[in-house]
């Protein structure tokens, strides 16, 4: 099996003939970290973890243009910057992501802002899509590895232009500002697909979200189901209506509340399953069963301990991988406390596996 026919077997609990390997991969800080510890300064890491293909088009769903980065002050060790996004944060100097910034101010704060966003959402500006699309489509067609599309999100979206508060107020104090939002986000995506699904046979789709925290979603699912889902519905649709069945979300948190929510949309494969928050992904399989897809679920911080703890982790999920919809993986981009020796012996033990 190709890499392409191995996903689609994995994503509908079909014969493989091996586990489909793909994760969410190392932060920058931690590559730094394991060419410290072994990894040879010409190697990749890539090379030791036996991932197959994986692909999305090089289309641009999100702001266009996007929000000129600024330095604007430097003050005792800080930077004060403004980002792609428009928001102003401030972070130390010289310092790596994943160190979190602190939020100083959103650009998106109601209505009177709103038309500036709007703006830069045309579906029809022409920097969505490169210049050799045309020839680009026709090259996948003979592809031995799984493609999908990015349909960006838009409850992440609107938390991230507005902050967690800021969305949250604005449901109560303007809800239907928020829904005229979402509304014409949902009129954007629509029209984007409109112009990006002709002449590719897809094999998923790609969502964005982070909206949950630790114990529960950052809406509530009654608010979501409202406000939301209808949007979600129309992208849906479109996606299903030229056979795109596996349709991938991103969320960190403990989404377990939004999971029946996505399944009734399509949206039906979740990672990356952060334990630390509760997700479960064995307990997961058992509650929604075989409609789910799962990817991730290795507790990060286990694979920054022992190797005997790893091992019992990855033995534990070993049933899920064989039954299918199931690709194991770190539960999370995966952090600096994660020594190169654990993660190649991890990787070892996932390619080692038999179906």
């Amino acid at each position: 099996m190709n890499s392409r026919e191995r996903y689609w077997a994995t994503t509908h609990y079909a014969k493989r003939d091996k586990l489909y390997q793909w994760e969410m991969g190392p932060y920058e800080e931690t590559l730094r970290m394991w060419h410290e510890q072994g990894l040879k300064a010409d190697d990749n890491w890539y090379n030791y973890g036996g991932y197959d293909g994986f692909g999305t088009v090089p289309l641009n769903p999100g702001l266009i243009p996007g929000f000129e980065y600024k330095l604007l002050e430097k003050v005792e060790g800080y930077e004060i910057y403004q980002d792609g996004d428009g928001v102003i944060k401030k972070k130390l100097e010289n310092v790596i992501y994943p160190a979190m910034p602190q939020y100083l101010e959103y650009p998106l704060k109601g209505r009177e802002q709103w038309d500036d966003f709007r703006r830069r959402l045309n579906p029809d500006d022409p920097a969505r899509f490169p210049a050799d699309w045309e020839n680009l489509k026709k090259s996948y067609a003979n592809r031995d590895y799984p493609l999908g599309i990015n349909c960006g999100s838009i409850f992440g979206w609107l938390r991230n232009w507005m902050g967690v508060e800021g969305i949250s107020y604005q449901i109560y104090d303007d809800r239907a500002f928020i829904e005229q939002a979402v509304e014409e986000m949902g009129d954007f995506f629509v029209a984007f697909l409109d112009k990006a699904l002709p002449g590719i046979d897809y094999d998923f789709a790609l969502f964005w979200e982070d909206m949950a925290y630790k114990s529960a979603s950052l809406i509530s699912p009654k608010c979501y189901r409202e406000i939301f889902v209808p949007q979600y519905r129309r992208i849906t649709d479109k996606l299903r209506s030229v056979g795109i069945d596996v349709m991938m979300l991103d969320s960190d948190g403990n989404v377990e509340e939004l999971i029946p929510i996505w399944l009734d949309l399509g949206i039906n494969f979740i990672y990356p399953m952060e334990v630390a928050a509760g997700m479960d992904v064995v307990a997961m399989r058992k509650r929604f069963g075989k409609e789910l897809i799962i990817g991730g679920g290795m507790d990060k911080r286990v694979l920054a301990s022992t190797k005997e703890a790893i091992k019992k982790m990855v033995d534990e999920k070993i049933p899920l991988m064989q039954e299918g919809g199931y690709v194991p993986g770190c539960d999370h981009a995966m952090p600096q406390d994660i020594p190169w020796e654990n993660y190649v012996y991890y990787r070892q033990l996932l390619m080692s596996v038999e179906v």
